[in-house]
């Protein structure tokens, strides 16, 4: 089951970072391919994926988890879409913490347990997310770093 896991340490404080992540409407903003947000609800969210032709495809997760300020946590609901011939499950985690003198730290973490060819290269996976992750976070810091 690849797991990744990708920290970073953010100018802004644990507040102002939970008000950003918790929001699902704002993932436009930080959560990469993500073309628009879609059905949001207390426990539930969609994101439209934009795609190299252009198109764009639906990804539906559940919340989880959710302890403010510190904890978020979200499934991608597989059955009945695309991804479901790759995955068994996919939960995505986010941890925030003070850091030592101002900012915040922020971990994510993407474990997805696969299925069918997808258990054949793993690697291949752990790389994907890996880079997801850390272009997550990038963007993270640059929404959340103050003007200059």
């Amino acid at each position: 089951m690849p797991t990744t896991r990708v920290t970073r340490t953010l100018a802004a404080s644990p507040g102002d970072a939970w008000e950003l992540l918790a929001n699902p409407w704002q993932q436009v903003r930080w959560w990469p391919r993500v073309v628009r947000i879609e059905d949001v609800a207390e426990d539930r969210f969609t994101q439209v994926l934009g795609t190299a032709r252009g198109k764009g495809i639906r990804a539906d997760f559940r919340v989880l988890d959710r302890a403010q300020p510190r904890l978020l946590r979200w499934e991608q609901e597989l059955p009945g879409t695309p991804f479901q011939r790759i995955l068994a499950e996919a939960v995505t985690t986010v941890e925030l913490a003070p850091a030592d003198g101002d900012g915040t730290v922020v971990a994510i973490e993407l474990r997805q347990r696969l299925q069918g060819w997808s258990r054949l290269v793993p690697f291949l996976f752990r790389r994907a997310a890996r880079r997801q992750l850390r272009d997550a976070l990038a963007a993270l810091d640059e929404v959340l770093s103050p003007p200059i």
